[in-house]
Parts: C-alpha cells; structure tokens; sequence
C-alpha cells in the first residue's frame, strides 16, 4: 500500500471518529423518559416526580405530564378545597352533615374503603373528614362534598376544577370527589360517562400537595395518624388503620416499611390506576413530596417512594441564598416621595432558598421584581409606608446543569417587603425641601453659566 493510499485512510478514520463524538456531544441531556439528577434510580411507575417542598424544584420525574387515573389521590383536593372552606369561615369543624341516599349507598359498599355511614345521624365536617383522610373513606368524601357543594357532588367537582386552574394543574380533570372510577360508580356517579375517571399528572399532583402543605400543615397531623378509632354513628368503634404504610408507629408488621420523617399524604388504588402514593417527609426542616402512579402493588407503591426520597435527602441540601431580612445587593433602598425619608429599606420577606446537589457548587442568580403598580412614574412608593408592606418578589434560578426545573416554571416567589415604616413629611418639611430643590437647581444653573464663559 502506497503512502499516499494509507493517509487518505487514516483520513477518512479520523473523519468517522470526529462525526461520532460530535453526533454524542449533540444527544439530548435527558434522553430517557427520566430526568432531573437520578437517571440511574429505575422507579418502577408508569408516572413519578420528586419535588423539594420548600423551593419547588424537581429533583427527579418520569413521565411526569402524563395524565393518568389518581385513584383515591383525588382525595388530596377534597381535602385542600374542605380546608380552605374552614379557613375561610363558610365552614367549620362542627359543622352538621346530613347524609344521603347517594352516600349511604356508597358508604356502605364493601368494596370500597369506608366507614358506615347513616341516614338518621348528623354528622360533623370533624367526623368525616378523619376518615377520609386516614382511612380514604369514600362515603365521607362525598359527604362532604355535598356539604360545601350545596347537597350536590357536582358542585363541589366544579370547585375542584376552578381550584385547579388557579394552582396551575392545567393537566387534570375531576368527574369526582372520591377518586373511585365511574364503572364501579355506577348510577352515583357525578360527571361523566360510565367509564369515565378522574384524571392527573404527577406535577400537578406535585403542585397540589405543595400548596397543601403550605397552606394548611394542619393536614400533615390529621394525615400521620396511624391508627384511629371511628365512633360517630355506631355501636362499636371501627378501627380506622392509615394505609399509609411508611408512616411510623403502624406496629411491628409495617415496621419495614416505616420512613423516618414521613407524615403523610395519600395512597390510591383501582384497577385502572393501579398503586399510587403521595408522599411527604421532612428531616432538618428539609421537606420533599414525591409522587408514583400506575406502581404494580401495594408493596411496590412505597418502596418506589423510599428510592425517591432516599435520593432527595441524601443527595440534596438546602442552601439558604438570602436569610429573612436580607437585602439583595444593589437593590437595598427605594425610594419614598413625600414621606419624612428619601428611601426605605426593602429585604426577603423570608428566607430564600435553592436545593443543591452535594457534589456541586451552587450557581445561582437572584432577580428582583418590583410591583410596579405600588410605584410613581418616577419609581418612588409614595408615603406613608407600612413596615412589612409587600413591594414585589424575589426568584432565584440556579444556573447549574440542573437548573430551571421547577413545578411552577418562574420558581420559588419570596415577598420583597419594606424594613421599616416611612410616614408622610409635613408640609413644612416638603416646603424646604422644594426650596432647597430650587436653591440647588439655581446654583448649579449659575455655575454652568460661568463655566461657559471659560
């Protein structure tokens, strides 16, 4: 072989090589149906996601806007639309339920899980709202719903709709209250063909749990309790156990699978759904949630979710990027008109925080949004100022390899609110300061014509 035969080989070897590794440097970051940090975890589930709680970052998903059958997870919006129906006064927890011929018959089919409900007996929103809750009773879910609902289901499903639009879960649809699917449903279904079923994302079930938690933590008590005894209405108390199985204190047969810093939230199963869990936990004020759906049994449901939260805790720790009453640097002060200061402090309303992987560096960039309908023309509040009013918010972005992947793309909002109180100047005050403002314009205007003359 001539020389020149053999360099136009080599050539042509080295030409391939060079296409093959620019062909791999272009692949896709996440080229399987998992994604986030944990590529190697192999969860088990049709669906999953991992999200940090304190900042909304996910951590680890698969398949996570894939819409599939909740199963009693539904129950999760029960519970947040019954709790901010307390929280804002419609309700309370004494508040009587009558039941009825729906839910008497869905509280007293075997198949599901419940607890017996009667005719004849008032119940309390307190009465119902444990079952449920504990021990997915599906006659309580609906009578509650038809508590806040006015007496129909329907409603109460209409809210769960609206409520969900509000939070951002714009990949679910509920045609029910209790998660049970209309084929088993039958004749006391809501919405819906006879086939029909709820249907979720796991970032949205992410999303809802996030604000759940949030918004009411009183769940997380109600949620954790692991056995209790259900007495309204009956002759003999029914012990109500959570199946909640990674939930401490459940005895010696579930002590396997019992999670340190597990508090809730919510198993589901049908047979189109399958086995599916929220779940929440916290160790060191660190919370995470994490979601698995369509998982093939019981067992499975919670030793996918232990992969899950294993990973978050023991790869991943929150770092504190600004503490409560920090300013950012280069945004400390705004200015106040006519108030009897120029400027007023503004800091983290608090602490703002980013999840970050042990074996790297955070690399992060804070912004800074002022609510632009709370300023002048001239970007100045206007006095008097309240001390702790809100002016705008903070995000942080972490610009490392993992970065910007949030439930809710912006990320984390924390309230920019002002340190200190600013009143109003008096006219007296305002009156020198136009002086001083006339004094100050005429000098300069003086010196600027004398300097022309040189």
């Amino acid at each position: 072989m001539n020389v020149k035969k053999r360099l136009h080989q080599i050539a042509i070897s080295c030409l391939i090589c060079l296409l093959a590794l620019t062909t791999v440097s272009q692949w896709p970051k996440h080229v399987q149906a998992e994604s986030g940090n944990g590529n190697s975890l192999n969860v088990k589930a049709k669906s999953a996601i991992l999200v940090d709680a304190n900042t909304g970052q996910i951590l680890y998903s698969k398949n996570a806007d894939a819409m599939l059958p909740p199963a009693s997870m539904t129950k999760i919006m029960t519970e947040y639309v019954v709790l901010k129906e307390i929280h804002s006064g419609k309700i309370n927890w004494n508040t009587k339920v009558n039941i009825s011929d729906k839910v008497y018959s869905i509280s007293q089919n075997r198949e599901f899980s419940n607890v017996p409900l009667r005719k004849d007996y008032q119940y309390t929103i307190k009465d119902l709202y444990y079952p449920m809750a504990i021990y997915s009773a599906d006659g309580a879910a609906v009578a509650l719903a038809e508590a806040v609902g006015g007496g129909d289901e329907k409603k109460f499903v209409d809210l769960m709709n609206k409520t969900a639009k509000e939070l951002g879960m714009n990949h679910t649809k509920f045609v029910n209250s209790s998660g049970l699917d209309n084929v088993d449903l039958k004749k006391n279904r809501a919405y819906g063909g006879p086939n029909s079923s709820n249907l979720i994302t796991a970032r949205d079930l992410a999303k809802l749990t996030y604000h759940l938690v949030q918004e009411y933590p009183e769940i997380l008590k109600i949620a954790s309790i692991p056995q209790m005894k259900f007495t309204a209405g009956v002759d003999k108390p029914i012990q109500m156990v959570n199946w909640d199985w990674m939930l401490p204190g459940l005895g010696k047969n579930m002590k396997k699978y019992a999670y340190p810093g597990l508090d809730g939230l919510k198993t589901g199963h049908t047979d189109l759904a399958g086995y599916c869990f929220t779940g929440t936990a916290e160790r060191n004020g660190h919370r995470l949630i994490s979601v698995v759906m369509g998982t093939g049994s019981e067992d499975a449901r919670f030793t996918e979710t232990k992969k899950l939260l294993d990973y978050g805790f023991d790869q991943f720790n929150l770092k504190t990027i600004l503490k409560k009453g920090q300013a950012v640097k280069g945004h400390e002060t705004l200015p106040v008109s006519k108030g009897k200061d120029k400027e007023v402090k503004i800091v983290a309303g608090k602490p703002l925080e980013l999840a970050v992987k042990n074996s790297e560096n955070a690399n992060y960039k804070v912004s800074v949004h002022l609510d632009k309908s709370k300023l002048n023309q001239d970007g100045q509040l206007k006095a008097p100022v309240k001390k702790g009013e809100k002016v705008g918010y903070l995000m942080v972005s972490d610009k490392g390899q993992h970065g910007n992947d949030f439930i809710y793309n912006a990320g984390e909002k924390v309230p920019v609110v002002t340190a200190d109180q600013v009143d109003k100047a008096n006219w007296f005050v305002l009156s020198m300061r136009s002086v001083g403002h006339f004094i100050s314009g005429a000098f300069v205007s003086a010196f600027d014509a004398v300097k022309a003359l040189f």
